[in-house]
């Protein structure tokens, strides 16, 4: 299985940030994802809307492995692009295991796969689940910067929520790094 980490618009640093973070967080786990399938998406600017760019890159990086689960964990503005190629992938024979976005505020999700939220506080949650999103979603509790939830998920404190059936009452209390570990966890064993 591969990750394909699907940056916004902003510092590069940032996203090192993230990866950093991640790997931190499923190298203290019982799961055995490999580093070298962790894939960060390199492309800046307005390079991370385009869905075309991003799977160029996942058929450069993983070339005819199509049968390889995929799981997309996008940012912001990459969420845009992240879920095109998503779909791209699948059009070609391709499995998406599931797909994250965190802070894709605006960005309708739609897709035969398991769709996460992430988001950096409770508006942004809600105004985003009107435009789609599946079973378990997280929003941080207090609000954080946007930014904060990509730079640093093991800071940032929150509710994981069943947004499938409305607004539901919170299912525990965990950080944004704890959230995601829990779906890599249900993906790894699926």
């Amino acid at each position: 299985m591969s990750i394909i980490i699907c940056p916004g618009i902003h510092e590069p640093e940032l996203t090192e940030s993230f990866r950093v973070e991640l790997l931190d967080v499923v190298g203290n786990s019982a799961i055995a994802y490999n580093p070298a399938n962790i894939l960060v998406y390199p492309g800046k600017d307005f390079l991370v809307l385009s869905a075309l760019h991003i799977l160029q890159f996942l058929r450069d990086c993983l070339g005819n492995q199509l049968k390889l689960p995929i799981i997309f964990i996008s940012f912001s503005a990459g969420v845009v692009g992240a879920i095109g190629a998503a779909h791209l992938w699948q059009l070609l024979g391709g499995r998406v295991k599931a797909f994250i976005a965190i802070d894709g505020w605006g960005v309708p999700l739609q897709g035969n796969f398991p769709i996460h939220r992430m988001s950096h506080d409770y508006f942004t949650h809600c105004s985003s689940c009107l435009l789609g999103c599946g079973q378990d979603n997280f929003y941080a509790e207090p609000a954080v910067e946007h930014l904060s939830i990509w730079k640093s998920p093991q800071t940032v404190q929150g509710w994981w929520v069943d947004s499938s059936i409305g607004i539901s009452p919170p299912k525990g209390y965990l950080t944004a790094a704890e959230f995601l570990l829990m779906l890599l966890k249900r993906y790894e064993a699926n």
